[in-house]
């Protein structure tokens, strides 16, 4: 059964990232990871249960498309709702099965017929369960077993919308027994009055008991399903009437409003529908048309899609997901170069859900000035410093201490604060032992950058068009410049690129640093798709580094 709803959820996604209905072998060689094509026959045996076990999915001849929510786009006054509860025999699907049934139906915002049922689990009661809902075995021994129970209910239901207080928990086990009952799950759109009290509520509690004290409603929870429902839908008129002074006016604004953040989140994933499984940029743009976030990918379809799954991202990401209204993309040959365009980027636009170390505009430098040593923006050779704290710290460390590099610095520093924690001057010693963990930091990073900066490479990196190549030269403490090199045409652009590099000046640039320190993580993990070219030993001969690089061509291309 899991092999089958992994298979319908896989072709649920492949359908939205088509944008529309997919032919049954294209979606059984892209789902079940099929080398050949499939005969259309063989091709929907094998999707025919993921298909028909599946509300979400509906044939179309001969191919496979989304089925439309149920009742979504109906107003909130003429919609109907048939509002729920089940009593379980524990916390678990599967395991635990309901005991319990209880619905109202709600039909133009009136409340209408009542459904209750037992439902004989086929197993004793647990103490606490007994205690807390009042049920007793031997009235369950006398119910209708669980199937012929649920079957009621969801004849009872119909077509209608379904309301849940904590919905995820009733549907779980409602899915679990539909599953057994007809190998589907549920079709209908599902209302969480939870998700929706907090929404419109914010931080006031969202449980039942609470709720239905500020609601005053008629029905009060005990634990047993159909007072419980009742009260859910006194609650369930109460917050549609808030909801609709915020201004929902159909079913699909109410499941919009209950959604949690992950569900509302998922729900613009179509947002990232037609991205390509290539190396690129892309931007997260809000309703204004303001970016709100950059960011690279090798894979831009996967890295795209990560984002409307459950994972949490940091606070930042998480805002500008809560804005999005549209991602913008750009394809580029590799992730190096998508990574210096994503640089590139973030230094124009300063989009505020980006980390804030990749702001060149705030690095530090060390600066001596006199005796003392002092931060500074201006640069230096001892920057730039992405932390402003730690530059602080380091600069404090440096007072009064003779010293060539901060390397030299650190063994009379340990020194002293061995003498300190002797005299027992343990305040001073602990701001000393700051001071040293920061220089050192800052010395680690100092002297990376200074390797760094003696580089002098040629990374031939794949182009966005077959069979092209770009040739990134990096020299003088900084990317001097990215040139194209056509199919059997390299040469030119190879001699300009040398010729930029020995025009080029050196620089200590903040953002010439933050595009070396990228480098850096490309040359330390090397992709097998990159070739990195020693310019001292090519630089006098033009014409065997265009011959490397074509042979790189053919061989990675």
């Amino acid at each position: 059964m899991q092999l089958r709803l992994d298979a319908a959820d896989r072709l649920v996604e492949l359908v939205e990232d088509r944008r529309g209905p997919v032919a049954v072998e294209d979606a059984a060689r892209s789902v079940l990871k099929l080398g050949s094509a499939v005969p259309v026959g063989l091709a929907r045996s094998l999707l025919v249960e993921a298909v028909e076990a599946d509300a979400r999915l509906r044939w179309a001849g001969d191919l496979v498309a989304l089925a439309e929510p149920p009742g979504e786009e109906l107003l909130l006054e003429q919609a109907t709702f048939v509002v729920f509860d089940l009593e379980t025999t524990g916390l678990r699907p599967g395991t635990a099965r309901p005991c319990e049934i209880g619905a109202v139906r709600v039909r133009s915002l009136e409340l209408e017929e009542r459904f209750q049922t037992l439902a004989n689990p086929g197993a004793r009661l647990q103490p606490a369960v007994a205690a807390l809902t009042g049920l007793r075995d031997e009235q369950l021994r006398r119910a209708p077993p669980v199937p012929a129970a649920v079957r009621r209910f969801l004849a009872f239901a119909g077509n209608a919308v379904l309301v849940a207080h904590n919905a995820r928990f009733d549907m779980a086990f409602l899915d679990n027994e539909t599953m057994r009952l007809t190998g589907r799950r549920v079709a209908a759109t599902v209302v969480d009055t939870v998700g929706l009290a907090r929404r419109l509520l914010g931080r006031q509690p969202a449980n039942l008991t609470a709720l239905s004290h500020r609601f005053v409603t008629e029905a009060r929870p005990c634990h047993r399903a159909l007072p419980d429902a009742e009260a859910t839908a006194e609650i369930l008129l109460a917050l549609i009437g808030m909801a609709q002074e915020r201004g929902a006016r159909t079913v699909a604004d109410l499941v919009e409003l209950a959604a949690t953040r992950p569900r509302r989140v998922h729900r613009k994933r179509n947002l990232a529908f037609g991205a390509p499984q290539r190396p690129g940029v892309y931007l997260f743009r809000d309703v204004h048309d303001q970016v709100l976030y950059v960011g690279r990918a090798r894979d831009l379809h996967a890295r795209l899609r990560s984002y409307f799954r459950s994972e949490r991202q940091r606070p930042a990401v998480e805002a500008a997901l809560g804005a999005l209204e549209r991602i913008e993309w750009q394809v580029l040959g590799s992730e190096l170069e998508a990574g210096l365009e994503e640089l590139r980027l973030i230094r124009e636009l300063r989009p505020p859900a980006n980390a804030r170390s990749t702001r060149p505009d705030r690095y530090l430098y060390l600066r001596r000035r006199g005796d003392s040593v002092v931060c500074s923006t201006q640069p230096t050779e001892l920057g730039p410093i992405r932390s402003r704290r730690r530059a602080q710290l380091a600069a404090r460390a440096l007072q009064g201490v003779e010293w060539e590099t901060p390397v030299d610095a650190l063994a009379k520093l340990r020194i002293k604060l061995k003498r300190l924690a002797r005299e027992l001057r343990f305040e001073d010693a602990a701001r000393l032992r700051d001071r040293i963990e920061a220089l050192e930091e800052v010395a680690r990073e100092l002297g990376r950058l200074e390797r760094l900066r003696g580089l002098e490479l040629c990374i031939v990196a794949p182009g966005v068009e077959p069979g092209w190549r770009r040739a990134i030269f990096v020299a003088r403490g900084r990317v001097v410049c990215v040139r194209p090199l056509a199919p059997g045409a390299q040469s030119v652009e190879l001699h300009a690129g040398l010729a930029e590099v020995a025009r080029a000046e050196p620089t200590l640039a903040p953002e010439a640093a933050d595009e070396l320190l990228l480098v850096d993580a490309f040359l330390r993990h090397p992709a097998p798709e990159l070739q990195v070219l020693d310019l001292r030993s090519w630089r006098s001969s033009a014409s065997g580094l265009s011959a490397t690089a074509g042979a790189s061509s053919s061989s990675t291309g």
